[in-house]
């Protein structure tokens, strides 16, 4: 089994990209990475069970230049950005930052993205891993409206935990203190451009930099470092244990490229009434009205706290016949017990329905539950 193997290393090298706070995050104490979006992310500095305690308690600071924004400008850039998702955009207002699915002509998932409107003809798609860039620009070559599909020099760092809004006042005097849930504006830190965004990939609080000029990384990346100090600032990379408590899922391992939005759980962004004729319609009006076939389904696991969450799919099985698969799974300290996600057939996915999982120990009893654990924190908090 791969858990047994001994740890190995990652090469560095020109063929993948360095963030603008690479050398940042290095310097106070990066210690493993991954490659997401053809660029170096960190995976831990200290321990992921010590990262979520930061995160749940105090405040923290991620590099996530990883999330390599798409452009698309111009003047018929926001019917083609309607073309690209099911979800209804005409509420989607300047500053107006939405979660979003991009689905191809079989309805299934190309990715899940955040999408900001910084001007009227102006878009920035923040995406999963995977080459979104090209799709879209192909989408662009012969959809005869007039935009630019590109990579602008944007590169967000995350801020997030229950002190972040107290971070986010100091930074600007208090200018910001009232940004909206999902809500982006225009502006600077001691003259360093950016768009400051009420969103994240936490669960807590959370807030993005996204920075407009990558020779400035990491300048920027010691000035939240340092105003952070009275509010016990950690450097963290993204939480495993915080993610699925939140349910929040991962592109490639908790959504497949076989999935659809009603695999998922997430029919609410799929508006098929809409006039714009998006790409996927037909297909996702037929799954609508059929059903879908697989569920996503939240799963409390028994057996020891796992630790590590699997290198690889653990099979779900019934009467010996695999039928899906455990996708992410981790113990949750604060629920005392393993939860994770679980692909299986429509008819295993009801709330208390008992499921075999073969994990690297064993088998494991797992069992249907409601999902999320945490919901994701919406409203600032004040912590003293």
């Amino acid at each position: 089994m791969t858990s047994n193997l001994p740890p190995a290393n990652i090469s560095f090298g020109s063929r993948i990209r360095k963030s603008p706070y690479y050398d940042s995050t290095r310097k106070y104490g990066a210690k493993s990475f991954t490659i997401y979006n053809y660029m170096y992310m960190p995976t831990s500095y200290t321990s992921s069970e010590e990262e979520y305690v930061s995160l749940t308690n105090d405040v923290t600071m991620w590099d996530v230049a990883g999330e390599r924004q798409i452009e698309i400008n111009g003047p018929d850039a926001y019917n083609f950005v309607r073309t690209l998702t099911p979800r209804n955009l005409e509420k989607c207002e300047i500053g107006h930052c939405l979660y979003i699915l991009l689905t191809g002509e079989d309805g299934c998932i190309i990715n899940d993205a955040v999408l900001l409107r910084v001007k009227p003809d102006q878009f920035w798609i923040s995406p999963g891993d995977s080459e979104v860039l090209l799709w879209i620009q192909g989408v662009a070559v012969n959809s005869g409206m007039e935009v630019n599909v590109f990579e602008p020099d944007v590169s967000p760092l995350q801020i997030g935990g229950p002190k972040a809004p107290q971070l986010i006042e100091k930074l600007f005097d208090e200018d910001h203190r009232d940004v909206g849930f999902y809500r982006a504006i225009e502006t600077s830190l001691l003259g360093i451009p950016l768009v400051l965004a009420r969103t994240g990939w936490s669960g807590e609080i959370s807030y993005e930099l996204y920075l407009r000029n990558h020779k400035l990384g990491d300048q920027l990346w010691e000035i939240v470092r340092e105003a952070g100090q009275e509010y016990n600032i950690s450097p963290i990379a993204p939480n495993t244990i915080r993610s699925i408590e939140g349910g929040l899922l991962s592109f490639r391992s908790d959504v497949l490229k076989e999935d659809n939005p009603y695999t998922i759980g997430l029919g609410r962004l799929v508006d098929t009434n809409q006039s714009i004729d998006f790409i996927g319609k037909s297909a996702l009006k037929k799954i609508k009205e059929e059903g879908t076939k697989r569920m996503l389904v939240g799963v409390i696991l028994d057996g020891d706290p796992i630790k590590n969450p699997p290198e690889q799919f653990w099979p779900v099985i019934d009467h010996d016949l695999k039928i899906g698969h455990v996708s992410r799974c981790i113990y949750s300290p604060r629920l005392k017990k393993n939860i994770g996600f679980a692909n299986v057939p429509t008819e295993f996915s009801k709330i208390d329905t008992n499921l075999s999982v073969i994990s690297p120990e064993g088998k494991r009893s797992a069992t249907v539950c409601k999902w999320p654990w945490f919901p994701a924190e919406r409203i600032n908090k004040k912590t003293k």
